[in-house]
């Protein structure tokens, strides 16, 4: 497959990770700690897998793997900012918000890689902000507009996260290969999530759960999704041009809104997701205008 593809289909399966982490997070585990000490786990485990079967390249230097490791506590950053907020608010206005990361890497390539931004470029990253403050709109009962406010404002942080964990990545990736990218982010996240979430407290809550063994099992089917398309978003980094593939990746919003549509009318009780025909409208609207204005970043 060629990088462009291989990006695609990264973007569609986490797409769908999204929406599995927002059902789990929102109505099976008792707390976001709970959700963080299974996920840890598993993590490790493939960590062990690919750091047994792709050890480093003899005479690699520090600088790559201390990149790769830095990109790996990043995206993990980045990620646990997006499932906080998940916990409070709909998947389908938060992914949006969290993939206008593109936009920080083309500003980051000005001072970066010597790169310059016209007109049009500009216009492209007013016309994606704009779209993300759109779809971060939710409509009261009373009629008036309720935003993210708070909450916008760390899923920038972590789309900043995600824009700089994709620049290091596309450095270390000069020197190792994806499959040892993939464990080293992985062994980030794990440490992170178990460190932080091996307690006594959450290992009662996780005794305590009911249906705990289905919960354990989706979860476990998530990850493996989730781990899936992150070797693919590595193999995308690198063989195509980073920017490129944070773009491609960018159309991951697309496919939670419809992926949240589809459920919540053939599942609603796995997702619920009524946004009436306006804010529907307003979601898509929203989501073309942040997938627009990222094509014209690099088409231009």
């Amino acid at each position: 497959m060629s990088w462009d593809n291989i990006a695609l289909l990264s973007a569609v399966i986490l797409a769908a990770v999204n929406i599995i982490d927002s059902h789990l997070i929102s109505k099976r585990m008792p707390s976001l700690l709970a959700f963080l000490l299974p996920i840890g786990t598993i993590y490790l485990i493939y960590g062990l897998i690919l750091f047994v079967l792709f050890p480093l390249p003899e005479g690699i230097t520090l600088w790559p793997v201390l990149a790769a490791v830095g990109a790996g506590i990043l995206r993990t950053g980045a990620v646990t900012i997006m499932l906080y907020v998940m916990k409070r608010e709909e998947v389908s206005r938060i992914i949006p918000v969290v993939y206008t990361y593109p936009i920080f890497v083309a500003i980051m390539a000005v001072p970066l890689l010597g790169e310059s931004l016209g007109y049009l470029k500009w216009l492209a990253i007013i016309i994606v902000v704009a779209g993300a403050v759109m779809i971060s709109v939710k409509q009261r009962p009373s009629g008036a507009a309720n935003w993210l406010s708070k909450p916008l404002l760390l899923l920038f942080g972590s789309s900043l996260a995600f824009a700089l964990a994709d620049i290091a990545s596309k450095y270390a990736l000069n020197y190792l290969s994806f499959w040892n990218a993939s464990w080293l982010g992985t062994f980030c996240l794990s440490g992170i999530y178990l460190i932080a979430s091996l307690r006594p407290r959450i290992l009662r809550q996780l005794n305590d759960m009911t249906q705990r063994n289905s919960a354990m099992g989706l979860i476990a089917f998530n990850e493996t999704l989730a781990m899936t398309g992150v070797i693919l978003l590595y193999r995308a980094i690198e063989q195509g041009t980073v920017s490129l593939v944070s773009t491609i990746l960018g159309s991951r919003p697309i496919f939670v809104v419809i992926f949240a549509l589809i459920l919540s009318r053939a599942a609603p009780k796995f997702i619920e997701w009524q946004p009436g025909k306006g804010m529907l409208a307003l979601r898509f609207i929203a989501t073309a205008m942040i997938v627009g204005g990222i094509t014209i970043i690099y088409l231009t």
